[in-house]
Order: C-alpha cells, then structure tokens, then sequence
C-alpha cells in the first residue's frame, strides 16, 4: 500500500482507468447509464427541494458517485440482499428505480418506501433486493455480515453486500465483522465507497493512509482498489466476484475510489459542514461516471446525441411527474404512529 497521493491534485491518482465497452452487451450499456442519469436527475430534484426548503429531512447526496451502486446492482440476483448507510439513494434507485416511492418518503408522505417514517436516511426495498439503510455510520455493517451468515447456514447460493463509507472503516462493527466473515466464510461484500471525506474532514486528516482495503488484508480478506468513476470497470469485476462468492461463501472487500460532489449532508458544493472543501471539484467533474461513459459510447458509435437527449428527455419527464406527484400525495394519518414503533 502506498502513502497519500496529493488528494489536491487528482492527476496524481494512479488507479484511473480508461472505460472498455467492448465486452458489454449494448442493451446492458445503455442500462447503465439509463440508471445514473436516474440516480443524478432524481437527486439534482431533491437537492434543489433542501435548497428551498420544501424538504425538511436531513439529506445526503451521492451525486458525482452513482456509477458504483449502478455496477453492483446490475451484478445483483434474485435473493442478494444488498444494505445501505446514510448515503443510499443510488443503492436505492440502482435496484428498483422507483423515484415515487423515493420522493415520497424524503416528503414524508405515506406512499413513501418507509411509510413516511423514515426519511432520507431510512429507506428500504426488501422486494427488489435492498433490506435497509440507517444514519448511524457503519451500523447496518454487521447487519450484511448477519445475513452472509443466513445465507451460509442455509447453504444459499445468494450474498450479502455492505456499502459504506471510508469513515465507516474507523467504526468498530466494520473491523469485528470482517473478522467474523473471515473465519466463518461468509458470503458478504464489503463495499466502501472512498469518497475521501468523512462528514468535511478528508482522508489525510483522519488516517495514515489513503486505501481503506488495507483492513481487509489484516483480516486475510481478498481485496481489490477499483476506480469508482469507469462504471465498466466496476461493473466486469464485480459481476465476475459476485458470482464466484456466491460459490465459495468466501468474503471480499471492494474499495471503490471516487468523490461526491456535494457536502456531507445537504445541497451545498463550495462548504462541507461549515469548512471548506480543499479539493480541486471541477477536475473531478471531468471525471463525471456518466460523462465518461457517454463518451465512451458517442465514441464508438453506440449511442448518439439525439438518442442521449431523448433518454434525458424522458427520465426528466418521469422524475418532474413523480415529484408532482409525490407532492401530492397523503401524509401518513397520526393513528398509525404506533404501529411503526411496537412490533
């Protein structure tokens, strides 16, 4: 593992990588990015909705970081049971695509994927895949780890997926359930989004080193540093890994390397709780996961521009109505309080 490279320079970040679509069929090409122009638009929508004050929940937004949730659901079958954190509107979108049911809950309305209760940080799809995401940081960590236990005891050939943070990785639970997946050979992924920032102190400020995979090794947990921004990257690896856990019920650790475009929590780019962003952001644009994968695609002639306006043109259209319609939509009524708190 090597030390820091100049986080202020990202020119100096040795793990990009170019795209290679060749190997990807064109429909599953054009449902990736169909899903992070989704997972942008739905949460350009709510950002501008903090903004105005129209929502009141805390949000925290994955925006410039969609292409990993994107890859791994894309890898997910039928029983995979994936878990978020705080930051899970993409893992959210990524499995189901339903802006509604999203919307409605960051509203607090009753057609909301958590009846309203839960707001941003707690949403849940067990239907399509996504058991859940909570505020607390690293919390639903042993939760993935729970259930590549359930999995292993019924002898599923199914996995667990954890995503998480790189400040998840100076939280406890991570460390004891990467021992307990390594001595019991779980079939858990443990995803960590490395998005250099943990709530506005970065990386260098909080750990002696930039990769988070090297816990993974003190725990003898295969491991691979991937760059979160070259969606087909992510996706050919994880589609390969995913398979071959779900065979040897053996864990493995994914560090997606990338950087959210906006503060920890809330709408705002230029401050992250108050401090200043050190980070040069518009080099990081130009590292875009949607906008390389666009290109990549005009390029070779896969995609042109009139079909890319009319697919922006069209999740647009979907996400205006949906947000209309969740606006819309019924409050839960006070009677049911209760019956989300008592089992």
């Amino acid at each position: 593992m090597s030390n820091f490279e100049n986080l202020n320079d990202i020119n100096s970040f040795t793990h990009f990588s170019e795209l290679d679509i060749s190997t990807i069929s064109n429909e599953t090409l054009i449902k990736m990015l169909y899903k992070m122009i989704l997972i942008r638009k739905a949460e350009e929508k709510i950002s501008d909705n903090v903004e105005n004050g129209v929502i009141k929940c805390p949000c925290h937004l994955a925006i410039g970081q969609e292409a990993i949730a994107v890859a791994a659901g894309l890898s997910m079958i039928d029983g995979d049971k994936a878990f978020g954190a705080h930051r899970s509107h993409a893992h959210f979108l990524a499995l189901n695509e339903n802006t509604y049911s999203l919307f409605c809950e960051v509203l607090g309305k009753e057609d909301g994927c958590s009846k309203g209760m839960g707001g941003s940080m707690h949403i849940i799809d067990q239907k399509n895949g996504f058991y859940g995401s909570v505020p607390i940081v690293g919390a639903t960590i042993p939760i993935a780890t729970g259930a590549g236990l359930s999995i292993s005891l019924k002898k599923e050939e199914n996995i667990s997926i954890s995503y998480f943070g790189d400040g998840a990785c100076e939280e406890g639970v991570l460390h004891e359930s990467l021992n307990l997946a390594s001595v019991m050979n779980l079939p858990t992924i443990f995803i960590c989004e490395n998005n250099l920032f943990s709530s506005h102190l970065r990386i260098d400020q909080r750990q002696p080193d930039l990769y988070t995979s090297r816990f993974a090794l003190a725990h003898k947990i295969e491991s691979k540093v991937l760059d979160g921004n070259n969606i087909t990257e992510l996706y050919k690896f994880m589609k390969n890994q995913f398979i071959s856990v779900r065979k040897s019920h053996k864990p493995i650790f994914i560090e997606a390397l990338t950087y959210r475009w906006k503060g920890h929590v809330g709408f705002r780019e230029d401050e992250d709780v108050g401090v200043k962003r050190s980070q040069d952001l518009s080099k990081w644009r130009d590292r875009d996961p949607i906008l390389l994968l666009v290109n990549e695609l005009i390029k070779e002639n896969k995609l042109s521009k009139e079909e890319l306006k009319k697919m922006e043109n069209e999740i647009l259209e979907k996400i205006d109505s949906d947000w209309d319609k969740a606006l819309n939509a019924k409050f839960p009524d006070k009677s049911n309080l209760n019956n989300f708190v008592y089992s």
